[in-house]
């Protein structure tokens, strides 16, 4: 019975060992600008309540994470090996601010993921992370690629499972299941996202669905430059995208339902790139218009750009089902807004 009870009792400090270590290494992992209210030890890992990392200055959010509770379960042993294996962390009540620089280029997490992270003895640390399921978590998306104040898109209620990902290398296939609220203005919309990427190659296969979005708050990815705005509408799409080799192809489907737009411009103003009174005339016969269009090009060619070519495709899209003749206009949709983007 004692050679028992001194096992639990070594099993025990054991835990706590492992456990003190993972919370040093976590601390240092997310950088002088993140608190911690409490640290809690179980059996299964570590509970964090009241997480915060601060953003720096210049990011467009007060901070870059929050999150109420986050439970970290590792495999105890593998704290002391050179790969970690991190079982599942859950996140609930999370906050996530993002950036997309004017560039193109998407920030996330730079006080973590813009920093090296190495361990004690100034070793990258690997880890092996099984599963991330965030539960009721925010983000607000700051797309400055499209407005040199960046555009804000904010998710909520997000529920998410990612995994697996392998740290740093991520040259592992990760999964993605994810589902939200998109806020508008006027209304809120629904998102869902399914596949899997690898971030290294860039290779994916993903699924995409909003549904009722408020179109206003959209309206940045559909109006090209002095084209008039959006007074009130929905938009539904659904997106198939493969990345294969760094070439895009994503085939997709858009409906705009509702589309009433402000008042201005004159009779030679647009919508999207095609004249704005066929547009209006479609949705006053119709009530909404569906086109489907397809995303196309080298993520590696430094002349491709995801808006430029959303923007293109929309346009014909549009002409398209309307039965009107862009001419030039198509063309100068993507000079517009490679203007505007510096891209």
């Amino acid at each position: 019975m004692g050679v028992l009870a001194a096992l639990a009792v070594a099993a025990l400090a054991g835990l706590r060992l492992a456990a003190q270590r993972l919370e040093v290494v976590l601390q240092q992992a997310l950088g002088p600008r993140a608190s911690i209210g409490n640290v809690a030890l179980g059996w299964y890992g570590l509970e964090l309540r009241d997480l915060r990392v601060r953003a720096a200055a210049g990011w467009p959010a007060e901070d870059e994470l929050r999150a109420a509770r986050v439970r970290v379960s590792p495999s105890m042993a593998s704290l002391w090996s050179g790969r970690w294996q991190i079982r599942r962390i859950e996140i609930e009540q999370g906050y996530l601010s993002l950036l997309r620089t004017r560039q193109g280029k998407l920030r996330l997490l730079p006080a973590l993921l813009e920093r090296p992270s190495t361990g004690s003895a100034g070793t990258p640390v690997q880890v092996d992370l099984a599963h991330v399921e965030l539960a009721g978590t925010t983000i607000d998306f700051f797309d400055a690629s499209v407005r040199q104040v960046p555009h804000r898109v904010r998710l909520e209620a997000l529920d998410a499972g990612v995994g697996p990902i392998a740290w740093p290398a991520l040259d592992r296939a990760t999964d993605v299941e994810l589902q939200a609220r998109l806020k508008g203005p006027q209304r809120d919309g629904t998102l869902a996202l399914s596949g899997w990427l690898t971030a290294a190659s860039r290779d994916a296969s993903l699924k995409a669905s909003v549904h009722g979005v408020d179109l206003v708050a959209l309206q940045p990815y559909l109006l090209k430059v002095n084209e008039g705005g959006v007074r009130r509408g929905t938009l539904d799409l659904q997106l198939d995208a493969t990345v294969k080799a760094q070439h895009l192809h994503a085939p997709g489907r858009l409906t705009l339902t509702g589309l009433e737009l402000a008042s201005g411009g004159g009779l030679l103003s647009t919508f999207a790139g095609v004249p704005r009174q066929a547009v209006l005339a479609a949705m006053q016969r119709d009530g909404r218009i569906d086109f489907r269009f397809t995303l196309d090009g080298r993520l590696d060619d430094p002349a491709f750009s995801i808006n430029d070519n959303l923007a293109t495709r929309v346009a014909g899209g549009l002409a398209e089902t309307l039965g009107v003749s862009l001419g030039g206009v198509v063309e100068g949709v993507g000079g517009v807004i490679r203007g505007l983007l510096g891209r």
